[in-house]
């Protein structure tokens, strides 16, 4: 990931000053530039000199110096979106409604006749709410396992009231 506007990190680590920036590296720092142009931190031909600078860019030092006298907070930056995250929500969809479904299917008791609707009704309840309480606890162990690995974002200053 490319240091942000502002971070001397690239600077301070001469290792990682050195590497070579990628396209992706590229591109947040257009993104960065953009920001500041349309938040008026940049002309126009400043703008488009420091997007020449980028493209000629090869390292993280280089895009760091284009990017370095840009306040970091006071961009719009955004942090990247997880590329798996549509797939975890479809996985998640599955988990909550179609494995219980399938599962109460199975489960229910057979034999001849139809079984009494008091019965297909518990155990759907069942099913859904044992699927529902091992949801929790995954849910509940994977943010204890990012808080220990400190990668949670840091929780909102309370209200001051000013």
């Amino acid at each position: 990931m490319m240091a942000g506007p502002g971070d001397e990190m690239a600077a301070a680590t001469p290792v990682r000053s050195r590497l070579r920036a990628s396209h992706a590296d590229r591109e947040q720092a257009i993104g960065v530039l953009k920001v500041a142009f349309m938040e008026g931190r940049l002309t126009e031909d400043e703008f488009d000199a420091r997007l020449g600078q980028v493209y000629a860019s090869r390292t993280y030092a280089e895009l760091a110096e284009v990017t370095a006298d840009i306040p970091t907070g006071l961009t719009g930056i955004q942090r990247t979106r997880d590329p798996w995250r549509a797939t975890k929500l479809a996985w998640r969809t599955v988990y909550a409604i179609i494995l219980p479904a399938i599962v109460t299917l199975i489960v229910l008791p057979g034999g001849r006749g139809n079984p009494a609707m008091g019965v297909v009704i518990t155990t759907a309840v069942v099913t859904y709410l044992l699927f529902w309480l091992c949801g929790v606890s995954v849910m509940v162990y994977s943010r204890q396992e990012k808080r220990s690995r400190g990668e949670l974002p840091p929780q909102s200053a309370p209200d001051t009231g000013r």
